[in-house]
């Protein structure tokens, strides 16, 4: 499972508006979510090919089996059919965006 870390040579300055215009132009629709401090989603799949990226905050996912943690600037693809599940650490909310692809 790749992680995706915004390059700012190539991206420009980390924003959140940044990154939606990035995912945007890649062809997906994008909606932003905060999760609280202690939020866990337990195993589960999507019927569509999707992105998460943090915009602040840490989350730990578990792709297919691997793991990775994922904070400001970094953002994995999900693919459809991929078991998956994800944990916000520490004391502070995440704010991510939740990409899916437009078919």
């Amino acid at each position: 499972m790749p992680v995706h870390r915004w390059n700012a040579a190539l991206d420009g300055e980390f924003s959140e508006a940044a990154i939606r215009r990035k995912l945007e132009s890649q062809g997906y629709r994008v909606a932003r979510y905060v999760y609280p401090p202690g939020t866990v989603f337990p195993d589960h799949k999507h019927g569509i090919d999707k992105v998460d990226a943090v915009i602040a905050g840490h989350f730990r996912v578990v792709i297919g089996g691997h793991v990775a943690v994922l904070g400001p600037g970094d953002w994995v693809a999900v693919h459809r059919g991929v078991t998956h599940n994800a944990t916000v650490l520490g004391d502070a909310p995440v704010v991510s965006l939740d990409a899916i692809k437009v078919e």
